[in-house]
């Protein structure tokens, strides 16, 4: 295993982290019961892993409830992170949102459930339009401060939310947001548009979610087919949103580079998902011990440059305005990075210099 800081903290953790959506019986994503998740999660710690991830809306509190039984007498040697904000009740409006009714009651409810009397880092499951942001940085900065929660952090922010929320915290002196768990994959690189280049500017750590594309990286689907029986795909279908066409070339590629390492495109796809830009842990979630000892090994998987190259060609979504006039304007037409930083521009940099082009037809 390898391990990294949480975000510009000093925590340490894993670089692969155990994801808990399968645990329990409400979700449709495993439906591990009780000694299945025991087995799980002493599985992975017994392979280095000392962060595990879930959330008070997973199976609604009944993965928490299970993790806090499997990890009774080891609970100081782990981290724990947890999130709030999704509904938790179809008849009470008042069990959803980052308000301060919902974050303080979700809070203790996830600290009974795991049984523990402080959260290593606690996350808001995702925007709350509804609700005042002082309102939601000021309570999770009084979590902080009572002691039942170490550090804070966000979860399927757009980037301008990211930064009015910390720019809201800095200037009122609050408990900043240290990490945000985000989608990304190779399928699925819109992360680089944006939020990416604020993480890597702000020091805030990336939580990779579904870097498999819920499961479809792992090269089991072919086009036109239907999902083989006892996968994800055949259990609960897609888990999140990739256009077919486009990515079933990229999984082509994907095996022809497992091949070469003797590898499952499973492990290789989270190998590159490791070593982007920014990223703290990638969370892992499988449903079986074999999948999750083939996961775990991607800590150990180097892939070549060749390799790389190859990943990030065939996934490449392109360059959205208004990134590349950015990269332009600070990248290709600046002579002051080249000067600073020769070595990031020894190959041509990060952005080849539109000008001068032409037309290709």
């Amino acid at each position: 295993m390898i391990y990294r800081r949480l975000g510009n903290t000093g925590l340490i953790v894993s670089a692969l982290s155990l994801g808990t959506m399968q645990f329990g019986k409400a979700m449709n994503m495993g439906q591990l019961d009780q000694q299945a998740t025991n087995e799980m999660i002493q599985f992975a710690i017994d392979r280095g892993i000392n962060f595990i991830d879930t959330a008070n809306v997973y199976s609604r509190g009944e993965s928490e409830t299970l993790i806090g039984n499997a990890i009774k007498g080891m609970r100081s040697e782990l981290v724990i992170a947890t999130k709030c904000r999704l509904p938790m009740s179809d008849t009470n409006f008042n069990r959803s949102g980052a308000t301060r009714v919902n974050i303080m009651r979700a809070v203790d409810e996830s600290l009974t459930r795991l049984q523990t009397d402080y959260i290593d880092l606690y996350q808001l499951h995702g925007w709350d339009s509804n609700t005042p942001l002082e309102e939601t940085v000021r309570t999770m900065d009084d979590l902080v401060r009572q002691g039942k929660v170490r550090y804070i952090g966000i979860s399927n922010y757009l980037s301008w939310q990211a930064a009015m929320a910390v720019g809201m915290q800095e200037r009122l002196g609050l408990e900043k947001f240290v990490t945000a768990q985000m989608y990304y994959s190779l399928v699925g690189r819109g992360l680089e548009y944006e939020f990416m280049s604020y993480c890597e500017h702000t020091g805030m750590g990336i939580l990779v979610w579904s870097a498999l594309a819920g499961g479809f990286l792992s090269g089991k689907y072919r086009p036109g087919a239907e999902a083989p029986a006892d996968t994800r795909f055949a259990d609960a279908g897609p888990f999140v949103s990739f256009e077919p066409e486009r990515s079933y070339p990229i999984v082509d590629v994907l095996r022809k580079v497992a091949e070469r390492h003797d590898a499952s495109p499973s492990r290789v796809a989270l190998a590159w998902t490791l070593h982007r830009p920014a990223i703290s842990s990638v969370i892992i979630g499988a449903r079986r011990l074999d999948h999750l000892e083939d996961n775990i090994a991607a800590a150990d998987l180097q892939l070549t440059e060749q390799d790389v190259k190859e990943l990030n060609e065939i996934s490449d979504p392109g360059t959205p305005y208004p990134k590349w006039m950015v990269l332009q304007l600070d990248q290709a037409e600046d002579p002051r990075p080249k000067v600073l930083d020769p070595e990031r521009f020894a190959d041509g940099g990060p952005w080849k210099d539109l000008r001068g082009r032409t037309w290709q037809g």
